[in-house]
Order: structure tokens, then C-alpha cells, then sequence
């Protein structure tokens, strides 16, 4: 463009009206005028509970009025040029793992018709739509599914509202189906991700996030009858344990000779911030002796301490480009297991550690009532939105809820 400049006729180029303040702003769309007119306001150092439940009933409401009428929520489809070159089967796993999620949010939200209908489709559509399908060799993107499927299904069986013989074969068709994916996924070291490496015969890469998620699920998935193998536990627990580090950050993998090059590494306390909580929540829930009360605190103080290495990853739309490797797909994700550590504590500590959890999950909620923290796109928004649904309901106290 820079060369053809140079041959339009300087009358062209001297009589061309520069565009107005008027036609700059008309090519902005309204999102951004907001963004760009908006006062950057200071965070909230907390917020009552009144407040909460103001913010949690227009995020249930968002993913109620956002349900297709086949009771799904997103679409299967690529919707964001930065997530070209995954396997076009990852994003129905993708879609399928937000529905998880949607439905989870709804089984813990306050009971109401609209909510009720919107679960009851969303359930069938869990429980009666094809299982993904591994994506690619090294794109194994439907263990999220997996995951996620088995945790929600789980609360589901055991739900007094979905009891019937009817929906109860329904959840333990699916419930097993995906339970058995995700052993026969679990790889030699004992825990789960989500990528692939050669030689391509079954899993050969763990996270501790990831497994640490479903420990409590899969003590209550054999309870339930879905698998009598307690070393699929045994294994994922002791993966997650291998993962802790002495300062209270947990690896992204399991490393057997720990190293950290350098100061700004992933596997520090900063970039271990949408890990920690999971990983203290899910051993402590399974009865691991290790994770005190004292634990847990020490990790949510230095999950509050050091949040602005969560804010500034938010919607960044590559990966672990953040400070110490923060990606912004942590940020809803590390909040609501923040507020499932939260109420490990005493019940008298608890709504001084909520308060101050809250305003980092109101103050990026949109308008409509949804929320995000990485690439718009609609089944992160259906995720995001379903994360900061239970976050803030975890905080609300019975009478509240």
C-alpha cells in the first residue's frame, strides 16, 4: 500500500478529506465505544453478598437465554482465526466441555422454572448427542470433555430432581462412557491433558490442573457403581502430590527433577496461580492429610497478592504469553476453585475471603450477564460465564442462595 500511494495524482492527495471524528467514531462498534469511552475504575477491595446475588442471577439468566432450542448451548464450529489449526472434531469437544459447565452452573444455581427447563434440555442433550471422537494424533482436545463430563454427571446421578429410572439410565450410560474414555486415557504417570505426544498409543502427557479437577469425581464416580479400579484414583492422586513444590506452587507437568530457569518461570508461585487452588481443593476434598487449613490459606493469600498476574493475561489471545506463562484461560477457571478453597475454612472466615473474591469476578461481567477471560468465542463464553455463576454462588450462604 505504501507504494501505490505514491502514484495517485497529488490533487488526490491534497484535496482527500481527512475522515472526521464524526465517521471515526460510526466505524467503531457500540462494545467498543463502551470500551474506549469507559472510566477504568479501581477494583472493589470487596462486595457484600446483596451484590452477589444481583451479578449471579444475570449469569444464570444469560445461560438461559443463550440455550439453542436442542437444549445446547455454543457451536461445534471454528468461530476465532487464532484457534485455526486444531482438529475440527476439538471444537464439538470444546462445545460439549462448556455444556458441562453450563449444566453444572445450573445444578448448583437457585432452583427457578426457566433454570429448571434449561438444565432438563441441556442434560438431554449431554446425556443423547454423539461422544466426541479423538481429534488427531496429537490433538486429544475431547479429554476436556471427559473431565468434565464425568464431574457433572456425577452430581447429576445423585440429584434428587433427575432420580426417575428414566433419567437415571440416561446419566449412567453417559456417565460410564465417558468414565471409560478417560481411563483409557490416563496416562503411565497417572494423571490427564490434553495434547499428545509420539508414540501415539495412549496418553503420554499429564497436567496437574487437569487431574487435580477430577479426583473428588472419580472417588464419587465409584461410589456410583461406574468402575470398581480404585488405582485410576490412587494414580491421579499421587500425580497431583508429585506436582507440589516446596514454595506452594504445583508444576504445570510433572517434572521428576524439578528445575526453574530463571525467575519469571511458570512454575513459581505467580505463574502456578490458576493451578494451586485446584490442586490444594482437590487433594483436600479427597482427604489428603497434607493440605491443612493453614495450606489453603497460604494459597489463596498468594492468589490475591499476586492477581494482577491474572488480570493482565485476561483476553490476551496468545497462550502463556503473560508474565510468568499466565494465560488468560486461567482467570475464571482459578477463581472458582478459589472460592471452592474458601469454603474449606472455618465458616467464620469464610465471607471475609468471598468478599474479597467477588469484585475480581463482577468488575468483568458484561452488560448481558456473561463473562470471559480468553478469545471470545462462544463456548468460552458459555465456560467463563458458568465459572463465574459458581464462584459466586459458592459464596452466598444458604438464606442467600
Amino acid at each position: 500500500m505504501r507504494f501505490l500511494a505514491v502514484t495517485l495524482p497529488i490533487s488526490l492527495l491534497v484535496l482527500a478529506p481527512a475522515p472526521s471524528a464524526q465517521a471515526e467514531a460510526d466505524d467503531l462498534s457500540e462494545a467498543t465505544r463502551e470500551i474506549r469511552d469507559a472510566e477504568i475504575a479501581p477494583t472493589p477491595k470487596s462486595l457484600d453478598p446483596a451484590d452477589a446475588v444481583v451479578s449471579l442471577e444475570r449469569s444464570l439468566d444469560w445461560l438461559v437465554e443463550n440455550q439453542g432450542e436442542d437444549g445446547a448451548w455454543a457451536t461445534s464450529v471454528l468461530e476465532n482465526v487464532w484457534e485455526a489449526g486444531f482438529s475440527v472434531e476439538s471444537y464439538y469437544a470444546w462445545q460439549m466441555a462448556s455444556q458441562a459447565l453450563a449444566l453444572q452452573a445450573l445444578l448448583e444455581g437457585p432452583e427457578r422454572p426457566a433454570h429448571r427447563a434449561a438444565l432438563e434440555r441441556g442434560l438431554e442433550w449431554l446425556t443423547t448427542a454423539r461422544l466426541p471422537r479423538r481429534g488427531s494424533d496429537w490433538d486429544i482436545d475431547y479429554v476436556w470433555t471427559q473431565l468434565l463430563g464425568v464431574a457433572v454427571l456425577t452430581r447429576a446421578a445423585i440429584d434428587p430432581r433427575f432420580a426417575s429410572e428414566e433419567w437415571q439410565e440416561k446419566i449412567l450410560a453417559r456417565g460410564r462412557a465417558f468414565y471409560e474414555m478417560l481411563e483409557a486415557h490416563q496416562a503411565p504417570e497417572g494423571g490427564w491433558a490434553y495434547y499428545d505426544s509420539p508414540p501415539y498409543t495412549r496418553a503420554t502427557w499429564s497436567t496437574s490442573f487437569c487431574t487435580a479437577l477430577i479426583l473428588p469425581s472419580l472417588l464419587m464416580a465409584q461410589e456410583l457403581g461406574w468402575s470398581d479400579d480404585r488405582a485410576v484414583f490412587d494414580r491421579a492422586l499421587l500425580y497431583v502430590q508429585r506436582c507440589a513444590l516446596p514454595e506452594g506452587a504445583y508444576a504445570y507437568s510433572l517434572d521428576p527433577v524439578p528445575r526453574i530457569s530463571g525467575g519469571e518461570h511458570i512454575n513459581r508461585v505467580k505463574g502456578s496461580l490458576g493451578r494451586t487452588q485446584v490442586c490444594n481443593w482437590g487433594r483436600a476434598v479427597v482427604g489428603d492429610p497434607k493440605i491443612t487449613e493453614d495450606v489453603i490459606r497460604e494459597g489463596l493469600e498468594d492468589f490475591f497478592e499476586n492477581h494482577q498476574f491474572l488480570d493482565v493475561a485476561r483476553m490476551r489471545p496468545v497462550p502463556h504469553e503473560a508474565y510468568y506463562a499466565n494465560a488468560g484461560y486461567f482467570y475464571l477457571f482459578a477463581h472458582y476453585y478459589a472460592a471452592l478453597c474458601i469454603n474449606l475454612l472455618p465458616s467464620d472466615e469464610r465471607e471475609s475471603w468471598h468478599a474479597r473474591l467477588r469484585p475480581h469476578l463482577t468488575k468483568i461481567q458484561y452488560a448481558d450477564g456473561s463473562s470471559t477471560d480468553f478469545l471470545g468465542t462462544g463456548y468460552l463464553v458459555v465456560a467463563s460465564t458458568a465459572y463465574s455463576a459458581m464462584a459466586l454462588r459458592a459464596g452466598l450462604g444458604a438464606s442467600e442462595r
